[in-house]
């Protein structure tokens, strides 16, 4: 006859062998458990084997590199702003450069009627032509002051050499006494508008004169490149 089991101990029996979270695992594998406490070790945060000096020169050097992005973004903002001012400068001093460009031709014609008529004629014309004269000479005066007030300068190149960034070889002229590559006659002035060239100036050349030296003491023929002549006019 057997002996009888309280059911209490039975129950802590079938509870048992149900769950089996509850029962030891006995495919566990020296080698799982130890791999398990490694990943745990090295899941902790790096900060922990760093010594307190070496915490302290890595932040050192994170605010060495914040301050750097710092400063650029600083020197990038103020080009910016450079860039931008010397923008609206230009926009303002060379925005009228094609109405300027335009108006030119009104003291060309206001100097080409000036020359037409001698001084013989202006006297032997009378008072009235003279007055005419005057105003026509009065008004050319003050057409060129109000370009010059906008930063529209002629440009006076007679007897200088030849510079084709500034002026345009109409013609060459030979036997003139003058070093070759001189200019010796303007045709028709020319204009800067600030430091840029508005309209070059048309000028003659002198050709077959004595040769120049230039800054270094070299000899040259300062004649006028043949691709700067036009021949069209």
């Amino acid at each position: 006859m057997g002996t009888p089991h309280s059911a209490s101990e039975t129950g802590k029996e079938t509870d048992a062998s149900a769950d089996p979270a509850a029962a030891p695992n006995a495919d566990a594998r020296p080698e799982d458990t130890q791999a398990t406490d490694k990943a745990d070790h090295t899941a902790e945060p790096s900060s922990a084997e760093l010594s307190p000096d070496e915490v302290i020169a890595e932040l050192q050097a994170q605010i060495a590199a914040l301050k750097d992005q710092a400063l650029r973004a600083a020197a990038e903002a103020e080009n910016v702003r450079r860039r931008a001012a010397r923008e609206k400068a230009d926009a303002s001093k060379y925005g009228i450069s094609n109405l300027a460009r335009d108006l030119l031709s009104v003291p060309d014609n206001l100097a080409r009627a000036i020359d037409s008529v001698s001084e013989e004629a202006q006297r032997a014309g009378g008072e009235t032509l003279q007055t005419l004269m005057e105003g026509v000479k009065l008004t050319q005066k003050e057409l060129l002051q109000v370009l010059e007030r906008h930063g529209i300068q002629p440009i006076h190149p007679e007897g200088e050499k030849f510079d084709p960034n500034f002026h345009q070889a109409m013609f060459e002229a030979p036997g003139t006494g003058q070093p070759d590559g001189t200019v010796v006659q303007v045709v028709q002035t020319g204009y800067l508008i600030g430091e840029r060239l508005l309209r070059p100036a048309m000028v003659g050349v002198a050709k077959g004169g004595t040769a120049t030296q230039s800054e270094n003491g070299q000899t040259e023929s300062g004649q006028a490149p043949g691709s700067q002549l036009d021949t069209s006019a």
